[in-house]
């Protein structure tokens, strides 16, 4: 396991570009087709999109202007993740992102701060049909 990526929720978001750009020369890169509807950036190093960028209007979970939204961990094994999870009875939501050869799962802390398990694995033609179902409490 090992830390993916953090998600910056804000309310400037050319501002908070710049900042990251300027201050720790990160680059901005792709973003998944299927996430584009949600204005924002990510930014690269190494070759590797290790911070989101994200609008916000001061609402959700977190009603700050500006907040760290969610924890990306990259981990392995999708499906064996997934059954524990269920197994747990812990809610997750999924987001399948075919286009970068990537499955996603949300899921909240008992405190509240969401966290996001990313797998590199193919998805499954039958799994689009549930794509971007990223709404758990």
């Amino acid at each position: 396991m090992h830390l993916d990526h953090v998600t910056i929720r804000t309310g400037d978001i050319a501002g908070t570009r710049a900042f990251f750009e300027t201050v720790l020369d990160l680059t901005v890169g792709e973003r998944p087709a299927a996430i584009r509807r949600i204005p924002g950036y990510w930014l690269y190093a190494d070759g590797k999109p290790i911070v989101h960028i994200i609008g916000s209007q001061g609402s959700g979970f977190d009603r700050a202007a500006e907040a760290i939204d969610h924890v990306g961990i990259r981990l392995d094994n999708y499906a064996a993740f997934r059954a524990r999870l269920d197994r747990l009875a812990i809610p997750y939501s999924t987001m399948d992102l075919a286009d970068i050869g990537e499955r996603r799962l949300f899921l909240r802390t008992p405190g509240g701060p969401l966290l996001e398990a990313v797998f590199s694995e193919p998805v499954p033609p039958h799994s689009l049909e549930h794509e971007n179902d990223h709404d758990i409490q």
